[in-house]
């Protein structure tokens, strides 16, 4: 039986859009679901993430910015994934470990084996049970994500620090995220970001139900 799902992807992949509507979907089949997301699933998480993921004047060093990530996935571990799967209730995840390895790791360039084990620490060993990896290339993701940052209000927070990244880094998480999927099959299903939304819905609800049937 799964108890955790987790959607992971580049910035402008869509993931976001997909996860609430695989939230609405369950809830409408008569699921118990939880949706949380990384970072900024908590109290605390709230706070973090107006941290990493806004521009600031001040340049964030990568290693602050990867123990930020991590104290943020500590306290959703401890106060909201743990409780939830511990739980009758069925967790969805916008983003978790994975996204640490893709962004940090490939992204920018900290150890992998040393990233693993920072993972574990955080996570308390907790993996998802299946994870959505939604993929398109950088030069079609991008100029989403950046639309989906110009809609946002006028005056307001703009979560665009990574959006600002240049083409190469994006790349580089792309095909982390492609590299890390393909390394554990059992729980990835790779999905093509590139076709309409409802399309790739149809999709996800299509895997997810028949899952929850499994015994």
């Amino acid at each position: 039986m799964i108890r955790m799902i987790s959607f992971e992807g580049g910035d402008g992949s869509g993931k976001t859009t997909q996860i609430n509507l695989l939230a609405k979907h369950l809830t409408t089949q008569g699921n118990n679901c939880l949706l949380t997301r990384e970072p900024g699933g908590t109290t605390l998480g709230k706070l973090i993430r107006r941290v990493v993921v806004e521009s600031t004047e001040e340049k964030i060093e990568y290693h602050s910015e990867l123990f930020l990530y991590l104290a943020d996935r500590a306290q959703h571990v401890c106060k909201v994934i743990q409780p939830t799967i511990q739980s009758d209730r069925l967790l969805l995840c916008d983003r978790f470990t994975d996204s640490t390895l893709a962004y940090q790791g490939y992204g920018r360039g900290v150890d992998l084996a040393l990233l693993r084990r920072m993972n574990q620490l955080a996570s308390g060993g907790i993996e998802p049970d299946l994870t959505f990896l939604l993929t398109c290339p950088v030069e079609v993701a991008l100029p989403r994500a950046i639309q989906r940052i110009d809609r946002q209000k006028s005056g307001g927070s703009r979560e665009d620090r990574f959006e600002s990244e240049d083409l190469e880094f994006h790349e580089r998480v792309r095909k982390g995220f492609l590299e890390l999927a393909q390394a554990e099959p059992g729980r990835f299903v790779i999905l093509d970001a590139s076709p309409p939304i409802l399309e790739i819905h149809e999709e996800i609800k299509k895997i997810v139900d028949q899952k929850l049937r499994e015994p």
